[in-house]
């Protein structure tokens, strides 16, 4: 194995040994942590061995994935833990992305400034923006939930859809916001130098010299760690916070709804947060993709594709279960990347034969969500992973009968 490839598996050691961590968590931490490391250890070293053509795409594929994450988690904390029918995910989405671009980017100045328009730029760093994404989709999500909570089911899923699309077209139409219609580009990466030739001031010159091997093009592999622990971090905090009364508590308003009131919780009050919290927790997402597109618009957060989507990976997963909803986010994506490579092999082929029919295959990949949508509804309406009804470590287990 070449320098260029061991480097390239060593970025890949750092998600393989927190899946390992994931996938050992019935484990004790003095044994979790060795069987993870070795697990970490076979899977990175192993591809890179086996498979280092298709690394690159791996990584791509991982990236994009691991934020579908973290929307799916955003979605759980409302719907699994609290029952919101939340079909606006779309639009905090974009508005973490935004904001996240707005707060890192500089105000366009010069011959840019007659084509590129924005309301502010701050050239924070990343994690002001990360934080400042997570606030403002927060704050968003409070004002709506004041009028619109009230609602249940079906209704409170047609007025975040509308939200979602009002949100989108504000961001489309408002040139004075964030470019209007055309779109935000330059969005920098963090940490982008560790790769560049001239490098990074605060960097070792060991260190520096070990990735020299490395091209800007190579820039995905440290991203990749940066999702994985930005996901890792909402992982951690919404399983603590699900296993707390206070998750305890949503969890009793969601099932139901009047006893908890009786029992003297405050059932709208627990309804806004966790509306609020969901809304964070894909602020953030938004603000793990924006960087990694480096260009972004308001198609990229259409209701079908960045709801629609999101809802089908929580169902298959377990909603109300965030090691579910990760699955299903990781399965999900690669059937819509796989469907992909099915679709434009089709279209090639019946672009001769039928044009119009090869000119509809893009909505074969909807139709194969929806029907796979529809099967889970059916014969796996808890998911692959079901919600475990005992969330507390701390409770004596129940005496056998």
């Amino acid at each position: 194995m070449d320098t260029l490839l061991l480097i390239k598996a060593c970025f890949l050691l750092v998600p393989a040994f927190l899946l390992g961590c994931l996938l050992f968590s019935r484990l004790r931490w003095l044994a979790r942590l060795p069987a993870a490391l070795g697990l970490g250890a076979v899977l990175a070293f192993g591809v890179a061995g086996l498979l280092p053509g298709s690394m690159d795409y791996l990584v791509s594929f991982s990236i994009m994935a691991i934020i579908y994450s973290i929307l799916s988690l955003g979605l759980n904390a409302q719907w699994g833990y609290n029952g919101h029918l939340n079909f606006g995910v779309a639009g905090f989405f974009a508005v973490g992305a935004f904001t996240m671009a707005l707060f890192v980017t500089s105000p366009p100045s010069g011959l840019m400034a007659a084509y590129a328009q924005q309301w502010f730029g701050l050239n924070a760093p990343y994690l002001a923006g990360v934080a400042a994404a997570g606030i403002m989709a927060g704050v968003v999500a409070y004002l709506i939930a004041q009028p619109i909570l009230h609602l249940r089911a079906d209704f409170l899923a047609i007025a975040t859809l509308g939200i979602a699309e009002i949100i989108r077209l504000v961001f489309q139409n408002e040139r004075w916001l964030a470019n209007g219609p055309q779109p935000m580009s330059g969005i920098p990466q963090p940490l982008s130098c560790v790769f560049d030739r001239a490098g990074c001031g605060w960097l070792p010159d060991g260190l520096q010299s070990v990735l020299s091997v490395m091209q800007p093009r190579d820039y995905s592999y440290l991203y990749l760690v940066i999702v994985t622990l930005g996901l890792a971090l909402v992982y951690v905090v919404l399983e603590a916070m699900v296993r707390s009364p206070w998750g305890r508590a949503l969890r009793a308003v969601r099932d139901e709804e009047d006893s908890a009131a009786m029992s003297g919780k405050h059932v709208k009050s627990l309804r806004v947060q966790s509306f609020v919290l969901g809304a964070v927790v894909i602020g953030v997402a938004g603000a793990l993709y924006a960087p990694y597109m480096v260009t972004i618009d308001y198609s990229h957060f259409k209701p079908l594709f960045a709801t629609f989507l999101v809802w089908v990976m929580l169902m298959l997963g377990g909603s109300g279960n965030n090691k579910g909803a990760i699955l299903g986010a990781f399965v999900i994506w690669a059937v819509w990347s796989g469907t992909g490579f099915v679709t434009d092999s089709l279209q090639v082929a019946l672009q001769g034969v039928a044009p119009d029919v090869a000119s509809r295959m893009s909505f074969l990949r909807w139709a194969f969500v929806g029907l796979l949508l529809a099967l889970i509804v059916l014969f796996r309406p808890q998911g692959i992973l079901p919600e475990k009804k005992r969330v507390s470590r701390f409770l004596d287990k129940a005496p056998e009968d």
